[in-house]
C-alpha cells in the first residue's frame, strides 16, 4: 500500500490472523521479530537443511502486514525454512528495519523479504547484497528499484484503471464531478501516482503528466464506457487513514458540492470519505471508488459504502518471496519479472455488487475467499 513511503502501510485495511508453526517471539531493545525455535538460520540450503529468510515489514499493528506475516509463516513450514520476522516500532522506523537487515547478514540468512520504511534503509540491502543475500522487495518497489533484486506487488496503475473502468461504465453517459483522493500533496510516492492515474485513465481521462497527481485538465470529456463531461472537482491528500478521507471530503464538498464519483487512494480514505458524505446527507447520491480488497472492506462493497473495490493479495507475496529464497538457496533459479513488466505481478481483480456490462467483476462474496483480515 501498497503504497509509500512512512505512511503508505496506513493505506492497508484491517486484518488479524494467528498463525504460529513452531515460532518462538524474540525481543530486542528496538525490534519485534520472530524465529523458528532452534533452528539454524545459518545452515546450507542444501541437502534439506533449513533454509534462513528475514521478512522485515513496516510495521506489526497494521492488518495488510500482519496477513504478510502470517502467510509467510505457512510457507516457511512448508519450505523447511527458518522465517525471522521482525518490524519497524512505527510507520518510518528506518533504524529498527536496518537492524534487523544487518541482524540477517549476521545469522547468514540466505535472503530478506522487505516492505522498505524509507530510502535510509538502501545501504544496509546493499551491504546485504554483497554479503550474498537475495532481496526481495514486497508491496512497493524501493527507490531506486535496483536496490532489491526483484519486487513482489500489485500492479497498483491496473488496480486504478479496473475502479476507473466501472466508474465510467456506471456513470452511463452522465457527467462526472470527481473528488480524487490520494495519498499525499507533498511528495510523490510511486503507489499514489500510479493509481490515481490508472483511475484516470480508465475513466479515459490523460492524467496529463507520468510523474504527477493534478496534472489533467480539470475538465473535458471522458472516454470510457458510454462517455461523458468531466469535472475534477479536488485533488486532496488523506495520508490514506479515515481521518484524512473524512478531512478530504469534507474540503472537497465545500469545492463542489455536486461531486458524484469519489476516487479513493485506498479503504481508509474511503471508509473516512463515506463518513463525511453521510454527515452531509449525499452518501446515496455519490459513488465511492476504493483499493484494497480487505474483508472488511468487501463488506462495505456488500453495503454499498464502495461501488467497488480493487483487491489486492499481500500475503501472496510473502509466501511466494519465501518459496522463490528457499528454492534458489537449495539450488534454483533466481525469480524473474512478469513480462512486460518491472515487477513480478501478484495480480489484483475488481469486487462489486453490480455487475456491469462489458466489465469482469467478482462478488464480494468471490471476492472474500483470498481477502485478508477479518
Amino acid at each position: 500500500m501498497n503504497i509509500s513511503s512512512s505512511r503508505v502501510s496506513s493505506l492497508r485495511s484491517r486484518c488479524t490472523r494467528a498463525a504460529a508453526i513452531g515460532v518462538t517471539v524474540c525481543l530486542g531493545a528496538t525490534l519485534a521479530a520472530c524465529g523458528s525455535s532452534g533452528s539454524d538460520s545459518s545452515s546450507s540450503a542444501s541437502g534439506g537443511g533449513k533454509v534462513g529468510v528475514s521478512l522485515i515489514l513496516k510495521t506489526l499493528t497494521n492488518p495488510y502486514f500482519v496477513s504478510m506475516k502470517k502467510d509467510a509463516k505457512a510457507q516457511a513450514a512448508k519450505d523447511n525454512v527458518s522465517l525471522t520476522v521482525a518490524a519497524g516500532t512505527t510507520d518510518g522506523d528506518t533504524q529498527t528495519q536496518i537492524t534487523a537487515i544487518d541482524n540477517a547478514i549476521s545469522r547468514g540468512d540466505k535472503g530478506i523479504l522487505i516492505t522498505t520504511n524509507g530510502d535510509a534503509v538502501n545501504a544496509a540491502l546493499n551491504r546485504a547484497k554483497q554479503a550474498g543475500l537475495f532481496v526481495i522487495a514486497l508491496d512497493t518497489a524501493p527507490n531506486p528499484p535496483s536496490v532489491a533484486d526483484i519486487t513482489y506487488a500489485t500492479d497498483n496503475e491496473q488496480a486504478g484503471k479496473l475502479d476507473g473502468r466501472y466508474a465510467a461504465a456506471a456513470l452511463n453517459g452522465k457527467p462526472a464531478v470527481i473528488a480524487m483522493l490520494d495519498l499525499f500533496n507533498n511528495q510523490v510516492v510511486s503507489v499514489d501516482v500510479n493509481r490515481d492515474h490508472g483511475f484516470l485513465e480508465g475513466m479515459g481521462i490523460d492524467p496529463g503528466s507520468k510523474t504527477q497527481n493534478g496534472k489533467e485538465a480539470k475538465s473535458g470529456k471522458y472516454t470510457g464506457g458510454k462517455g461523458g463531461t468531466y469535472t475534477i472537482a479536488c485533488h486532496q491528500p488523506t495520508q490514506g487513514a479515515i481521518d484524512g478521507g473524512r478531512t478530504a471530503m469534507e474540503n472537497c464538498l465545500s469545492s463542489n458540492p455536486d461531486i458524484n464519483v469519489v476516487y479513493a487512494i485506498n479503504e481508509p480514505a474511503g471508509e473516512g470519505a463515506y463518513n463525511a458524505l453521510k454527515a452531509a446527507g449525499k452518501e446515496k447520491n455519490v459513488a465511492i471508488y476504493a483499493i484494497d480488497g480487505s474483508c472488511s472492506g468487501l463488506k462495505n462493497v456488500t453495503s454499498g459504502e464502495f461501488a467497488a473495490d480493487a483487491v489486492q493479495y499481500p500475503g501472496k507475496m510473502a509466501a511466494l518471496g519465501v518459496s522463490s529464497i528457499a528454492k534458489l538457496a537449495r539450488g534454483g533459479s533466481k525469480p524473474s519479472v512478469t513480462n512486460g513488466k518491472s515487477f513480478y505481478d501478484t495480480g489484483t481483480a475488481l469486487a462489486a455488487a453490480k455487475p456491469l456490462g462489458g466489465i469482469t467483476v467478482q462478488s464480494p462474496s468471490q471476492a472474500a475467499s483470498a481477502c485478508w483480515g477479518s
